[in-house]
C-alpha cells in the first residue's frame, strides 16, 4: 500500500541502522533526502540503489504537492535526514501534516535519535523531561532563557560546537553556575564524550579545548528548595 515512510538513520555508528530500515528504503519507490550528497553515501555503503530527491527546509513548502501527487499515485515513499529520525530538529514535520491532511497514511519507524541517548547518559532524572532542540539565536532567545530558568523538568538542547560555550555561559547567567548539567558530542562515534559536571565546570571543561562534532546539551531542572537540599545532602553521601 503506498504510504509514507519516515526511516531514521545512523547519527554515526553505521550499525545502528535497524534491519527493518534498510528493508524499507530497498523497497520504496524514492528516498527523500535532507542532504543528497549525504545520504547517497549511507545508501551506497548498504547497497541500496533507489531515485534520491532533495528535500530540505528551504523547498519542503514547494516540494510537497507533487510528493502528495505521486504518493496518492501509488507510489511508496520513505523520508530520510542527514541523521537521526526525520522531523526532530529536522525537516518532516510540514510533510507529515501535509499528508495527513491528504489522508495518505504516515508511517515512522524507531530508530536512532541524538537526545536520547544524551538523556540516559546525563545521569539527570530522566522519568519527567522537554526536548528544547535548538534555542532562537537572536529574536526571542532571553526570554525564552528566562522561561527555561524556572522549569523544572530536565531539559535538552541541540548546539553547534562553535557556541557551545557562549550557550552554557548564558545558561549559567539565567540558571546558576551550580546548576548540574551534562555535554554529549560525537555521539556512538569514535571519539565519543560525555562530560558531567555543572555548569561551572562544563565551561571551564570545554574553554580549553576546541570542539567538533554534533552537542547535545541536557540540563537539570529547578529544584524546590527542600528538594534542592535533599539533592546536595545525597550528592555528598
Amino acid at each position: 500500500m503506498s504510504k509514507l515512510y519516515l526511516v531514521p538513520t545512523p547519527i554515526g555508528n553505521l550499525e545502528d541502522i535497524t534491519l527493518r530500515a534498510l528493508r524499507i528504503l530497498k523497497e520504496v519507490d524514492l528516498i527523500l533526502a535532507e542532504d543528497t550528497r549525504t545520504s547517497g553515501f549511507l545508501l551506497k555503503h548498504f547497497e541500496i540503489s533507489k531515485p534520491l530527491h532533495s528535500h530540505h527546509k528551504f523547498n519542503e513548502h514547494k516540494t510537497a504537492e507533487n510528493i502528495v501527487n505521486r504518493i496518492k499515485a501509488g507510489e511508496t515513499i520513505a523520508l530520510i535526514s542527514d541523521a537521526g529520525t526525520p522531523a526532530i530538529s529536522d525537516p518532516g514535520f510540514f510533510l507529515v501534516k501535509h499528508c495527513l491532511d491528504n489522508g495518505i497514511d504516515v508511517e515512522c519507524l524507531p530508530g536512532a535519535t541524538a537526545f536520547v541517548p544524551a538523556l540516559v547518559n546525563s545521569g539527570l532524572p530522566n522519568e519527567k523531561f522537554c526536548f528544547e532542540g535548538f534555542l532562537p539565536q537572536k529574536k526571542g532567545r532571553q526570554s525564552k532563557l528566562d522561561e527555561l530558568a524556572e522549569e523544572s523538568r530536565t531539559m535538552i538542547f541541540y548546539e553547534s560546537p562553535h557556541r557551545l560555550v557562549k550557550s552554557l555561559e548564558q545558561f549559567a547567567e539565567v540558571m546558576g553556575e551550580d546548576r548540574k548539567a551534562s555535554v554529549s558530542r560525537e555521539l556512538t562515534k569514535l571519539y565519543e564524550e560525555n562530560v558531567r559536571g555543572t555548569l561551572a565546570e562544563l565551561i571551564a571543561h570545554f574553554s580549553s579545548k576546541t570542539v567538533k562534532g554534533e552537542i547535545v546539551i541536557v540540563i537539570g531542572g529547578k529544584l524546590v528548595e527542600k528538594k534542592k537540599k535533599e539533592y546536595v545532602k545525597k550528592d555528598r553521601m
